[in-house]
């Protein structure tokens, strides 16, 4: 997931279809995020970025660092910006999208596409008929099609937690959803932990700046949201950036990825620090919880008076924002 400066967001899951990813080395989802942020100006751009690409390079090749088994997927994509949203589904090279114009919509492990298809590839009809998989006679489902037995029945669990808001849905809320366990959005398990979180607040008035939270780090439950905005001259923030191996990054090795090499940086390390605190020491562990979700709280008040203030934002009032928020965290937890 991520953001660019004109205001294009864009989030990824993977998903597995009737379809097996391929294992051969290709465009992983989070690469095709990564593009479509690089060189769409608007949501509909970063689309028909990621859709030339698949048509061009397809999609897989192994999501994690691990040389012992391949974990390859299928990708989902959220795109929005200040004025549309756009959900991308896909299978190999083969896609569908549709054009969300109200409420609030998902992406989960599970293919969502249904009927409602506003754009697709030209040759998705024809290949799904030449699989057995659609006849051409009933009204063609993209989630029946492509995914395995009853997987699109599947409830999207961020979709219901959205579900259960009242009122406009704030960044606070959308934080709120973000760390909720029990609905099984945050995930915090020996097998699995959510990496890490973005809440993007997009006002449709272009003369209000777009607002980006970032955690930073992994369980959004026992991390702070550090906004950011873009802005010429942003300062860099070396303490979120990992670590460069240079030519002996396992990525840049043929085969790839044979090795896992400690990624994390500064803010990552003083994390997992408080994290083993908040499960040592409870008394200690609550205090600098405490301490860390005020923080978040004061970052949330400014940036609700920058987005209700008349006045334009002077770019020199948040040149260094992400930075020095990032330096103050990891002040508390020294």
């Amino acid at each position: 997931m991520g953001a660019n400066e004109h205001g294009v967001c864009i989030a990824n899951e993977a998903v597995v279809t009737r379809e097996p990813a391929s294992e051969s080395e290709a465009l992983l989802g989070m690469d095709l995020v990564r593009l479509g942020l690089e060189r769409g100006s608007t949501a509909k751009e970063a689309l028909d970025v990621i859709v030339a690409l698949l048509e061009e390079h397809g999609q897989g090749g192994n999501y994690y660092e691990d040389a012992s088994s391949c974990h390859a997927f299928q990708s989902a994509f959220l795109i929005v910006d200040r004025n549309e949203a756009w959900v991308l589904e896909t299978s190999g090279k083969y896609w569908a999208a549709e054009k969300i114009t109200e409420g609030v919509k998902c992406i989960c492990n599970q293919l969502s596409l249904t009927t409602k298809i506003d754009a697709e590839h030209p040759e998705l009809r024809d290949y799904v008929r030449s699989q057995g998989w659609w006849n051409g006679d009933s009204d063609f489902n993209f989630s029946e099609v492509f995914s395995l037995a009853a997987d699109h029945l599947a409830c999207c669990s961020g979709r219901e937690s959205l579900e259960k808001q009242s009122g406009d849905v704030s960044a606070q809320t959308m934080i709120d959803v973000l760390r909720d366990k029990d609905s099984g959005v945050c995930v915090d398990s020996e097998s699995f932990l959510t990496t890490a979180s973005i809440v993007s607040v997009l006002p449709q008035d272009p003369s209000f700046p777009c607002v980006h939270y970032f955690t930073g780090t992994p369980d959004p439950s026992r991390s702070v949201f550090k906004p950011f905005i873009f802005v010429d001259d942003v300062k860099l923030v070396p303490k979120v950036q990992s670590p460069s191996f240079g030519d002996d990054d396992p990525a840049k090795k043929i085969p790839r990825f044979q090795e896992k090499p400690d990624r994390r940086h500064e803010l990552y390390k003083a994390h997992e620090w408080a994290r083993s605190l908040l499960e040592s020491d409870q008394e200690k562990g609550q205090k600098l919880m405490s301490i860390m979700l005020d923080l978040e709280k004061q970052g949330l008040e400014a940036m609700e008076d920058i987005l209700t203030r008349t006045e334009i934002l002077d770019p020199a009032e948040v040149v260094d924002l992400f930075y020095d928020c990032v330096d103050t965290e990891l002040k508390f937890f020294k």
